[in-house]
């Protein structure tokens, strides 16, 4: 930042204590609040929220492979999709948004797969049982992959659930959306509409 010393965001505290401390203390301080914004460590719950925060997929960076195990058998790799859209939605069943946001996901994915979009709930680190037990009396049919060891969720740096991840047909990753999503609405709408001209 141009323009900014530490001397003007931060007064003289007293002659005892000397400037460089109280600079490391500060950046120290900054640090912290940086992490607790950004959510290092592991995920955590997502607080419902009225807006979802919108992240660029970083220029240059690689969109991570992705192979996981299908809940219903099987494998899926994120290559196998080449030539649909892609919504990788990081979840799992203990996030209250998660369990609020899904119905409309599913309807959503219904309804535009055949225009080349293509779903995929990564439940994180659950055990299959427990997902199944979770998605049977809703009566919702998602493709659903298990992220057994947390790997694809930290690959992605899905640290807040839920978690969407955009992806085009060319397999490129172009934005990271952590939050509940309205899929049924003109939020979710201008989403899969920009995913599919991508």
């Amino acid at each position: 930042m141009t323009g900014f010393s530490l001397r003007e965001a931060c007064p003289d505290a007293g002659g005892d204590v000397p400037d460089r401390r109280r600079r490391q203390a500060l950046a120290a301080v900054s640090a912290s609040a940086v992490l607790m914004v950004l959510g290092a460590g592991t995920p955590r719950r997502a607080q419902a929220a009225p807006t979802v925060l919108r992240k660029a997929w970083p220029r240059g960076r690689a969109t991570p492979a992705v192979d996981l195990p299908r809940l219903d058998g099987g494998r899926w790799t994120l290559a196998s999709a080449r030539g649909e859209a892609v919504l990788l939605h990081f979840w799992a069943t203990w996030c209250e948004p998660c369990r609020e946001e899904l119905p409309r996901l599913a309807a959503m994915a219904e309804r535009e797969r055949a225009h080349g979009l293509q779903l995929m709930a990564v439940d994180y680190r659950e055990p299959a049982s427990t997902v199944r037990g979770f998605l049977k009396p809703l009566g919702l049919t998602l493709p659903v992959a298990l992220d057994d060891d947390g790997a694809a969720a930290k690959a992605f740096e899905a640290r807040v659930f839920p978690c969407t991840v955009g992806i085009d047909r060319q397999g490129r990753a172009r934005f990271q959306l952590m939050g509940a999503v309205d899929w049924t609405g003109a939020e979710g709408r201008a989403v899969v509409d920009e995913l599919l001209r991508a």
